[in-house]
């Protein structure tokens, strides 16, 4: 019966003479994990901060527990379990606060997602203000209350994006610290 082995430690790479036969499947896991994660903080449909940590946690578990103290996974853990709270929360303020409607709101995501495809990256932005404006003319056509929607709209979508870009960034540094990348 076949075994796959990991080999993580430099003395088994050079034992091995550089020949480089052993793959490193956690690694490779980790960091597709970690580049999801960079993609999670545009795309609302990834859950980008959780797959970061999920990146760390895999990359620890690899390496034997060894590269992250207990206190900085914990601490990352709740911050990102905080911000993909808050990223949930914010547009239920936003709502409230701006007099938003929900299909303002879902016209609003549609506008980003259409933004996106056809000015990336900005597009995010000026197509969730456009959409939620969009929206708000659709539904209660009043283009004063849309223009208050679709300023409240590019403001919780830029704080929302900034905060996951912020943590996700933090967790790739410190993955990349353990990978030694750059050399």
């Amino acid at each position: 019966m076949a075994r796959i082995q990991f080999r993580l430690d430099r003395e088994t790479a050079a034992a091995n003479n550089g020949r480089g036969d052993s793959v490193n499947i956690p690694l490779i896991a980790g960091v597709f994990f970690a580049l999801a994660g960079v993609a999670g903080c545009i795309f609302p449909v990834i859950p980008g901060l959780l797959l970061s940590y999920a990146a760390l946690l895999l990359i620890s578990a690899a390496y034997r527990w060894e590269p992250y103290s207990l206190s900085l996974l914990i601490i990352l853990g709740l911050a990102a379990c905080a911000v993909t709270a808050l990223d949930f929360l914010v547009p239920k303020w936003r709502e409230k606060k701006f007099g938003a409607s929900k299909p303002g709101v879902l016209i609003s995501v549609i506008g980003m997602l259409i933004g996106l495809w056809f000015l990336p990256p900005w597009g995010i932005v000026i197509g969730a203000f456009i959409g939620g404006m969009v929206g708000e003319i659709l539904v209660r056509k009043r283009p004063k209350s849309a223009w208050g929607t679709g300023s409240g709209v590019l403001v919780g979508t830029i704080f929302g994006i900034m905060l996951k870009v912020c943590l996700t960034g933090l967790m790739l540094h410190y993955l990349l610290k353990v990978i030694n990348w750059p050399r």
